[in-house]
């Protein structure tokens, strides 16, 4: 047999095989590659839905968050409708934010607004969004000394006061609006301290005119903070040192009716130790701590 032809028929072969391989996969509905790369199937699939209900909330109970946000899944991807998915996409972000997933907690409160806007317990997933991005905080806490002013990142910690701001303006008298309140009047102090760290770092490398720039900013954003007197110093500092003898007299005037007992006056602020531990927030106790509040329970 002449090998040309010998060539051409066994390409024939293998694409006959092929075309009989591929047809095979089509008419199983590829049974077969779901079994390799999907969910696998369980018992639990099938159960009702109260029973994974209980499950799940049960691991809630037993701090075992994990397990529980496993559980709440497989029921949502099971019963995605009716008064157990309610039930259960509000607990499943409670167990994320407990475990410290908020990046997820975050995605799942969003989806629960976005799929029941009237839902009664709205009021709280505002709240635990808010719990859920001050937890988010401690980020920006330990960058908030770094030297590199670029790396710092505000964006968790303006959120959960927005959030907050929410449970306020919308659901005054809801139960979650007087920590909300404490939680946006501590998040105002961290912005302060964020901003009085700035500008002492410009003081401190000679930036003066940055320093007077950021200590304005503070003033004028965060007036009732308990920064504000630290900001005055640091404007009276930096007028001195540049030189602008009027206006460093007019903030020390400021400074010594407002706080007469404040270190600049004194000579020994922002030289020594003392305004280094005031700006690290991990040197005194001033945080609100993170309470997780457990979703409101509702009958089924």
């Amino acid at each position: 047999m002449n090998p040309g032809n010998i060539e051409f028929a066994s390409k024939r072969i293998v694409r006959a095989v092929l075309l009989s391989v591929a047809l095979l996969v089509v008419a199983t509905g590829c049974t077969t590659m779901k079994g390799l790369f999907g969910r696998k199937q369980t018992k639990e699939d099938n159960r009702p839905v109260a029973v994974l209900y209980d499950k799940a909330h049960e691991a809630v109970m037993k701090g075992n968050y994990g397990t529980a946000e496993d559980d709440f899944k497989t029921l949502l991807a099971q019963y995605p409708y009716g008064p157990y998915a309610e039930q259960s996409l509000m607990e499943m972000a409670y167990a994320q934010h407990k475990a410290n997933n908020n990046d997820d907690a975050v995605s799942s409160i969003d989806r629960f607004l976005r799929t029941y806007p009237t839902n009664r317990n709205v009021p709280y997933m505002y709240y635990l969004r808010g719990l859920a991005n001050q937890s988010r905080n401690t980020v920006f806490m330990a960058r908030l000394f770094d030297i590199d002013m670029s790396s710092r990142d505000l964006a968790a910690p303006r959120q959960a006061y927005n959030d907050f701001g929410i449970v306020l303006d919308k659901y005054p008298n809801s139960r979650y609006a007087e920590d909300a309140r404490a939680r946006r009047a501590y998040l105002n102090n961290q912005f302060a301290r964020y901003e009085l760290g700035t500008a002492v770092h410009y003081l401190r490398n000679d930036a003066y005119v940055a320093a007077v720039s950021r200590a304005k900013y503070l003033l004028e954003n965060y007036p009732e903070s308990e920064y504000r007197n630290d900001a005055v110093a640091v404007m009276a500092e930096a007028y001195t040192r540049l030189g602008n003898t009027q206006l460093a007299a007019d903030a020390k005037r400021v400074l010594e009716t407002n706080d007469p007992n404040h270190p600049w006056l004194k000579g020994s602020w922002p030289r020594g130790e003392s305004v280094l531990r005031r700006l690290n927030p991990f040197a005194r106790g001033s945080a609100v701590t993170v309470e997780h509040v457990p979703p409101p329970m509702q009958a089924q």
